[in-house]
């Protein structure tokens, strides 16, 4: 990876940060989402749905709930982006079929955009068995196709594209974090990009440099009163925010993004993870994850006034409104085994404890209007619009408010 960075570098000059991190992290041959098993206690990092399954089962919760909020569509989808091993839709699923009555008959199918065929690979395993076939073509949308086993329908996509059109629940767990980012810097003459050059003093290594004229990047993504002297913008999420906004304005649903962030305030947060400590961004590119924290800010500028935005909150806040606290007390109740528990205990503390996942981890929700709003009234006979509700929606917005399921 590093010959082939220094190669491109030398043919064209510096290139972005953005560049830099899809070369190392998707590059089709060489990309480390291709190359590596990056999850779990082996891997480079781990998710909140391999720390706990309180985590997953609590989204299955805010899903159904969602849902509900929006009248029980006879068809549901539950599109997830970046699925990892599998587990976070595993534990919603299980919600799903514990809960199959509150669901009513309707038809639930589960669509997951995941770019690497390796990862699908072990997602397929987890969720059916691996009794799942692939496309005979790469051309195909679908390039995977199964059965849960829990029985619901499950396709790959590449990209969200792909994925049908219809009321949708969007779920995003650790993904916009790993999507490649500009880096941005003020000086004296104005915004200029940090871009990645070889290190003239060492030709092996790379090295973050400013370059001295503007680029298109910073002439066009840096917006007018920003008060950050040093500023990360993802254009790509933009984008997808901006898909996703548009699918739950036009279709109905609803987005939810989970992630390291803030709410415009940080500044420079690209690092680096490999055997779960901080790694060197530019050392051995392809060997270490590359990651940066999700300006909320940026996203919600993106989506506009499509749909209706809230959050960001914290992990802790989330969780303990979907409540947390209930369901490790009944875990706990039903479990005799002394490790059992004590996993049970250590997995909660970690979910929301301040000083480690609680607060750093952040949750926000992208939903329909209509989900806020009064249905429409007549008087005299005249149709009036949906107004806001003066006070709370008939099922509160959960996770977001307390959780009020009857």
């Amino acid at each position: 990876m590093l010959r082939h960075l220094t190669s491109k570098i030398k043919a064209t000059g510096p290139i972005s940060v953005a560049e830099y991190m899809r070369e190392v992290l998707t590059n089709p041959v060489m990309g480390y989402y291709v190359q590596n098993d990056m999850l779990g206690p082996d891997g480079d990092f781990i998710t909140s749905p391999e720390i706990s399954q309180i985590f997953g089962e609590l989204l299955g919760i805010w899903c159904l709930s969602e849902w509900m909020g929006a009248g029980k569509p006879s068809r549901f989808q539950l599109v997830e982006f970046g699925p990892g091993r599998g587990s976070l839709a595993n534990d919603i699923l299980r919600v799903f079929s514990q809960l199959r009555g509150a669901l009513g008959g309707a038809a639930v199918s589960v669509h997951l955009v995941e770019v690497s065929p390796k990862l699908s690979q072990v997602q397929a395993q987890c969720l059916t068995g691996d009794q799942s076939q692939v496309s005979a073509s790469e051309d195909e949308p679908v390039y995977r196709q199964g059965t849960s086993t829990t029985g619901l329908p499950i396709s790959w996509y590449r990209n969200l594209d792909d994925v049908p059109r219809g009321f949708s629940i969007y779920l995003a767990h650790e993904f916009f974090d790993a999507l490649p980012i500009h880096k941005f810097q003020g000086t004296e003459k104005g915004w200029r990009e940090v871009m990645v050059d070889i290190d003239p003093d060492e030709p092996g290594k790379l090295r973050l440099v400013i370059v001295p004229a503007p680029t298109l990047a910073s002439t066009q993504l840096i917006q007018a009163d920003e008060k950050r002297r040093h500023v990360e913008v993802c254009p790509e999420g933009g984008v997808i925010v901006q898909r996703l906004a548009n699918r739950i304005a036009e279709d109905g649903g609803a987005a939810l993004i989970a992630d390291y962030g803030h709410d415009g305030t940080k500044t420079d947060t690209f690092r680096g993870f490999k055997g779960h400590k901080l790694h060197d961004v530019l050392a051995s590119p392809g060997s270490a994850d590359l990651t940066a924290d999700v300006d909320y800010s940026y996203l919600r500028r993106m989506a506009g006034a499509t749909v209706a935005c809230m959050g960001p909150v914290s992990q802790k806040d989330f969780l303990k409104n979907m409540g947390i606290d209930t369901r490790l007390q009944v875990l706990l109740r039903n479990c005799a085994d002394p490790s059992t528990r004590a996993q049970l205990i250590q997995g909660y503390d970690m979910l929301t404890n301040p000083l480690k996942m609680g607060e750093r981890f952040q949750f926000f929700t992208m939903l329909n209007h209509s989900r806020l709003t009064r249905p429409e009234q007549s008087k005299g006979g005249k149709k009036m619009a949906p107004v806001p509700k003066k006070g709370p929606a008939p099922l509160p917005v959960a996770g977001f408010s307390e959780l009020g399921l009857s």
